[in-house]
């Protein structure tokens, strides 16, 4: 048994504790079973993003007419180009990120798959390895739907799909989340004609004004089929057939020669061997934990994707900055608070929000008011002759701090630091109202509808 202070599964959320707590003289074992970096830098946040910020310009281009802008001939996205440097990049970073870790005297890096073998040992690559602390952040996987004749096929995940360099004719999505919208939105604006197979509603868990807002502009680029769900699939070497059938029992046919699931994802907490382990897991797989993220073994944590609590990279950075202050900088009997968590959908239109939805406070009964500005409304808006988008506010009317923000347009996931900034110092409405704003930034659409708030309030 070779005995470390620290071991740690997974380089994606995980390099947070790895050489913070070398570079504090502890002995840390790193176990990586893929590229490093993990989901975010691999086939997530960062590809994605270099995959969506060309798409976004060519929808500006298209739309250039609209500001006077004679464009000139069509532009076209490079895509097999795009993707080599997209794939290039991603690899190089990817790869840069192991020799600090090699190098370090107080770090071993281990390439291989970690088993659990007790609650305090794992084995990998037929080394056992045990430590007084372990920290498992293994993760998520895409969830493959069970539906016949799927398996087997040549189905694009996200993996795939930002990774591909033949742009397809026709792509067909099984999924309606974020992920499935960014990347159908991506493929689209190259100039896939892409068909969304959409069970209940596009970004179900948003804001209800904000979902209504994104239908009506998304699906002017792409073809939804709502209500209905893929009942079998085949391919014949070439192109995918999909049967769907709608609430009403209407079938069609769908064909295309890409199939893209996105139908939500897996913790990858089935492949540690927890069985050897007390460490609970809920339903879903996913890892309990407790305010700490310590599971139910003492010295054993669980953050990031595979606690389940949240599945943003931004908040496995925010776990893995607390682990590392209460348990080796400073140790405390602390609990974890997240605060307002916000998050952004890089579609077109582009989402964010942070706080409660108002369908949220609705089932609470919470008494509040909604302050609401759309874009069109404000001089920059004008300037750029928004045509949707809005601004929403939601103000608890007892002591007029901010419950809720969402955001739907240009812009989306940078104007919501305002908000988050505020809520996070839990700043109330009379901030907002306070503040000099400057002419004319888009941002003014977050004092404006500050402005609409104060005026539902003086209605009662």
């Amino acid at each position: 048994m070779e005995q470390f202070d620290v071991i740690i599964i997974g380089s994606g959320g995980g390099t947070k504790i790895a050489r913070p707590a070398a570079d504090l003289g502890f002995k840390v074992a790193l176990i990586e079973k893929e590229a490093m970096g993990g989901t975010c830098l691999n086939r997530g946040c960062i590809p994605s993003k270099m995959l969506i910020h060309p798409a976004d310009q060519i929808h500006h281009f298209r739309h250039a007419k609209n500001i006077d802008i004679d464009a000139g001939p069509a532009p076209k996205i490079r895509f097999k180009e795009l993707i080599g440097r997209i794939t290039g990049t991603v690899d190089d970073i990817s790869e840069g990120l192991a020799p600090p870790y090699e190098a370090h005297p107080g770090t071993e890096l281990i390439r291989g798959t970690a088993t659990f073998s007790g609650n305090h040992s794992v084995t990998v690559n037929g080394r056992e390895l045990s430590a007084e602390r372990i920290f498992i952040a293994v993760g998520t996987r895409p969830q493959i739907p069970d539906i016949p004749g799927l398996a087997g096929t040549p189905f694009l995940t996200n993996r795939e799909a930002l990774r591909n360099t033949e742009l397809p004719k026709r792509m067909i999505v099984i999924g309606a989340g974020y992920i499935g919208c960014e990347l159908g939105h991506a493929y689209s604006t190259a100039g896939t004609d892409v068909h969304f197979i959409v069970r209940s509603e596009l970004i179900r868990r948003e804001d209800r004004e904000i979902r209504a807002e994104f239908r009506k502009v998304f699906s002017q680029n792409n073809t939804l089929h709502e209500g209905f769900v893929a009942e079998k699939v085949s391919h014949d070497g070439t192109v995918f057939s999909v049967q769907i059938r709608g609430k009403d029992g209407v079938e069609e046919t769908l064909e295309a020669e890409a199939l893209l699931v996105a139908t939500g994802i897996v913790p990858n907490t089935d492949r540690l061997g927890l069985e050897n382990t007390d460490i609970a897991r809920d339903a879903h797989g996913f890892i309990s934990v407790d305010g700490q993220l310590q599971t139910a073994v003492p010295g054993v944590y669980a953050m990031g994707d595979c606690n389940g609590n949240y599945f943003f990279r931004h908040t496995v950075n925010f776990e893995g900055e607390f682990l590392m202050r209460v348990l080796f900088e400073a140790p405390s009997a602390e609990t974890i608070n997240y605060g307002a968590v916000p998050h952004a959908v890089f579609t077109y239109p582009q989402v964010a929000g942070v706080g409660k939805t108002e369908d949220e406070l609705m089932e609470e009964g919470a008494d509040y008011v909604r302050g609401f500005c759309r874009y069109e409304h404000t001089a920059m808006g004008m300037a750029r002759q928004s045509d949707h988008g809005f601004v929403k506010i939601l103000i608890g009317r007892a002591d007029k701090k901010i419950l809720g923000a969402h955001i739907i347009g240009d812009e989306a996931s940078n104007m919501i630091h305002l908000l988050i900034a505020l809520m996070y110092k839990e700043g109330t409405l009379d901030d907002l109202l306070n503040m000099i704003y400057i002419h004319p930034a888009l941002p003014e659409a977050v004092r404006d509808a500050a402005r609409d708030a104060r005026k539902q309030l003086r209605m009662r």
